[in-house]
């Protein structure tokens, strides 16, 4: 029977701060991205990819990484950061993060954009990255971004995100997110992708990063969740976009994933109210509205969150 098993909690992996800031225009200072890390934990929110060891001539919003972890109070939460070579790595070093994501794109064209390397370039790039890193005692997660497609939905082959999937687990990587960085993926195509990447790898260390461009990111999410996946990122309000991928503005909001799991009776240990707050204040640091649809009804709904 269909989700006849959702007993198991599911965990939150917030990537607001990092993926859901990097393509705003406003910039956002370390304080204000302290505020909002802290809103998101007082919500409850127990794992936060807070940053990235980019160039920070590529993405300026990013550029204080080591002030904003410095700054940080490691105790409150799990905090992770975007690695994506051994020059990010070099950084990483002089910081206490405890945990990094590495990444290689299943589009060739989508990876010379984002990284100027071809993908197995990338993946022989990231073998000696992840070995200094597993070194130095970093846990390491990997993700595979544009998993279900760059420029159409048709244009990634399944066997090639199974491929990247288990070079990145074979080089150490303890988890493995598979991304929609387009917001392209329909539940059907969710289900072809999970299934093949199940086939290898246990669904305890999978996780989802949907972008909701499209509006199939909770349909997509039902169909992890059915395969037996716990763990699921998504940004604060829906925030976010990738900076080479025009069009893919939109992370699935946190706040919208955690309505719809309560009200199926899944664990969360999220609270939905920390979390509108929370989404006031990363709105008030952009300086627009968030398309979240729950966050847009909790704000609306109640003055003290709309102050």
């Amino acid at each position: 029977m269909l989700f006849d098993s959702l007993s198991d909690p599911v965990t939150l992996y917030e990537v607001g701060p990092r993926d859901g800031l990097q393509n705003e225009s406003a910039s956002v200072d370390t304080a204000g991205k302290l505020e909002l890390v802290d809103a998101l934990v007082d919500a409850g929110i127990t794992r936060i990819e807070v940053t990235s060891f980019v160039s920070p001539k590529w993405i300026p919003q990013l550029a204080d990484a080591e002030a904003l972890l410095a700054a940080l109070q490691p105790a409150r939460a799990s905090y992770s950061a975007l690695c994506p070579n051994a020059r990010g790595l070099a950084r990483v070093r002089k910081t206490a993060l405890s945990e990094i994501t590495v990444f290689v794109s299943a589009s060739e064209e989508h990876n010379k954009k984002n990284i100027n390397a071809s993908i197995d370039e990338s993946i022989a790039q990231l073998r000696e990255v992840v070995q200094e890193a597993k070194g130095l005692g970093l846990r390491v997660r990997g993700c595979v971004s544009t998993a279900w497609g760059f420029r159409s939905a048709h244009d990634v082959e399944i066997e090639t995100v199974a491929r990247i999937g288990n070079a990145l687990m074979e080089m150490g990587c303890t988890e493995l997110s598979l991304g929609d960085t387009m917001g392209i993926a329909t539940p059907l195509a969710t289900r072809d992708v999970l299934l093949r990447v199940l086939a290898d790898h246990p669904a305890k260390v999978l996780s989802m990063h949907m972008h909701d461009t499209r509006g199939t990111a909770l349909a997509n999410v039902l169909v992890g969740l059915e395969l037996g996946l716990r763990t699921f990122e998504a940004a604060i309000g829906g925030l976010g976009g990738c900076p080479y991928a025009p069009g893919a503005a939109g992370n699935l909001a946190t706040e919208d994933l955690v309505y719809m799991l309560r009200g199926m009776g899944v664990e969360t240990g999220v609270d939905l109210d920390g979390l509108i707050r929370a989404g006031v204040i990363a709105a008030r640091l952009v300086g627009h509205a968030l398309p979240g649809k729950v966050h847009r009804v909790g704000v609306a709904s109640s003055s003290s969150f709309g102050s």
